[in-house]
């Protein structure tokens, strides 16, 4: 009871307006990372299939085209379908590992988290684009008018989550 009661003379010794800012730090602190992550809007996300690799060293040589493909430990492989409605966004995201899109239809206009200017880059039906995954935050956004399709391949480390929601970067003004 002792100890009670020295615990509640100390808080009171300190004034109130520093007890209020220091139980606005606290609170803060404690929710800064889920109120600043954004999530997608218009978007219709569809797991076509999943599978596990093991670890795999892969080349490729055939009439001079070369393709290499190593990982370390088990990965997970996804196949994704993304709709976009127009107007909609992926909101900004990075991957745990990388991706190989393609747009099926419509037109996606890509942002980088890191490029200070937002200068969007636009993919129509038909052109790929690949995200390195790892820090590579990004937002994908249809603005066009009609829904936007894409196919996306990922690799993963087995286990880890598909797609990890990202603050916004604050380089572009939505």
């Amino acid at each position: 009871m002792r100890a009670d009661r020295a615990r509640s003379t100390r808080l009171a010794s300190i004034p109130t307006p520093l007890r209020v800012l220091a139980l606005v730090v606290i609170v803060s602190l404690g929710t800064t990372g889920v109120a600043i992550a954004t999530t997608g809007t218009g978007i219709t996300t569809s797991i076509i299939s999943v599978g596990s690799l093991d670890e795999m060293r892969l080349k490729s040589n055939v009439d001079g085209h070369k393709v290499e493909i190593a990982t370390k430990g088990a990965s997970d492989l996804y196949v994704v379908s993304n709709v976009i409605a127009p107007g909609g966004s992926t909101g900004w995201h990075s991957h745990p590992g990388p991706s190989l899109i393609t747009v099926k239809s419509g037109t996606i206009t890509q942002y980088e988290g890191d490029d200070p200017s937002c200068t969007p880059t636009l993919f129509t039906a038909g052109q790929s684009f690949v995200d390195p995954g790892g820090s590579h935050v990004h937002i994908l956004r249809n603005e066009g008018s009609v829904p936007a399709e894409t196919i996306a391949v990922q690799i993963v480390a087995s286990g880890a989550p598909r797609r990890i929601d990202m603050p916004a970067p604050g380089n572009c003004p939505f």
